[in-house]
């Protein structure tokens, strides 16, 4: 991989950005085929920002633009695809001032949480962000987003993981794709937007972030993924008419170490003692579960409803309000992680990053 500069003007290194290029529908090109992952983007980009109003070029920080040299739709993203860029900020966090991670829309929200929970305690901004059409098509969101993520990836004040899109930041850990077509692809279901786009200023909202509350020096867990990057952790939707024997196929393989379970409403499950044994039977050996409701807004709370009732006492994990993509990576990341059942649990529970 190499590192072309932009925006040089003698600027030190430790006063620039990092913007890493993994692929996605911003930098795609057409062939014969569709769109595919196109190259030489760091041109493109200095290209697409040199038609910024003059006002809004001078208010870039300089950058230098690190591309990866295979680069992936994101649908194609894996565990170990959020434990190369974390490797790759952490192994240049004394370098630079902020980072700008270049990603596909549709597992964007994916690796934000991953990087959210690897990078703890970063002291500095960590911006994702894409684009809904690629970076050369007309009235493509591609430049706005581009310019709105080094603008906040710039801003000291930001320390933590966070998302642009569409003249929002949002928390990395909370952010969804709700649509796959509108500029306003992301939103965040239970936790408000932590800075916004006013006009020609960018506004972070510091009582809104993490950076009050960082103390010390960052406490990164760059765990190896390699151990969870086999379907290890599965998720699971829960559908009408699921049977015993579908949960059972799952939850009994033996290379499932942990679950996602969505539920209905605020934690309903069918009225049948034998799949509350099935969940018991899994978290007896060892496998870590948890549960969030299907419901894009609001918490889960096991045993509200009879038809939830004995979930908790069975071992399944409330992930109260957080979303499919915090929920999932967390347990990816401890499970990763050298930690007893006991522990795992435990910080299953706590809000590390302002997840939950």
């Amino acid at each position: 991989m190499s590192i072309n500069s932009a925006l040089m003007n003698a600027t030190p290194t430790q006063e620039r950005v990092l913007v890493i290029y993994t692929g996605g529908t911003i930098g795609m090109q057409s062939n014969t085929t569709g769109l595919i992952p196109g190259g030489n983007f760091q041109a493109r980009m200095a290209d697409a920002l040199s038609r910024l109003p003059l006002v809004h070029q001078h208010a870039l920080p300089a950058y230098d633009v690190l591309s990866y040299p295979s680069l992936i739709d994101s649908s194609a993203a894996t565990p170990l695809t959020w434990q190369q860029i974390a490797k790759d900020i952490a192994a240049r966090l004394a370098t630079y001032r902020g980072f700008v991670v270049i990603h596909g829309t549709d597992t964007l929200s994916w690796s934000a949480s991953s990087l959210a929970y690897q990078l703890q305690g970063i002291d500095r901004p960590v911006v994702l962000t894409g684009s809904m059409y690629p970076l050369e098509t007309a009235n493509s969101d591609a430049l706005d987003n581009l310019h709105g993520a080094l603008r906040f990836a710039a801003n000291a004040e930001l320390k933590e993981v966070a998302i642009y899109f569409s003249n929002v930041l949002l928390r990395g850990t909370r952010a969804i794709k709700q649509h796959t077509e509108a500029f306003d692809a992301f939103f965040s279901p239970s936790y408000p937007c932590i800075g916004e786009r006013v006009g020609d200023d960018f506004i972070y909202y510091p009582s809104r972030g993490l950076g009050f509350q960082q103390r010390g020096a960052p406490r990164f867990e760059l765990a190896d993924y390699q151990a969870v990057s086999n379907g290890d952790v599965i998720r699971l939707t829960l559908w009408p008419g699921i049977a015993v024997w579908q949960l059972e196929t799952l939850l009994n393989d033996s290379r499932v170490k942990g679950a996602l379970l969505q539920l209905w409403g605020a934690g309903n499950i069918p009225n049948d003692p034998a799949i509350i044994d099935v969940i018991a039977n899994a978290s007896g050996e060892g496998k870590l579960l948890a549960a969030i409701s299907q419901c894009p807004q609001g918490s889960i709370h096991m045993g509200e409803y009879a038809a939830g009732h004995g979930l908790a006492e069975a071992g399944l994990l409330s992930g109260g309000n957080m979303t499919p993509e915090a929920a999932f990576t967390k347990l990816t990341h401890l499970l990763a992680q050298p930690l007893s059942l006991d522990d795992r649990r435990q910080r299953f529970l706590t809000s590390l990053v302002g997840e939950r």
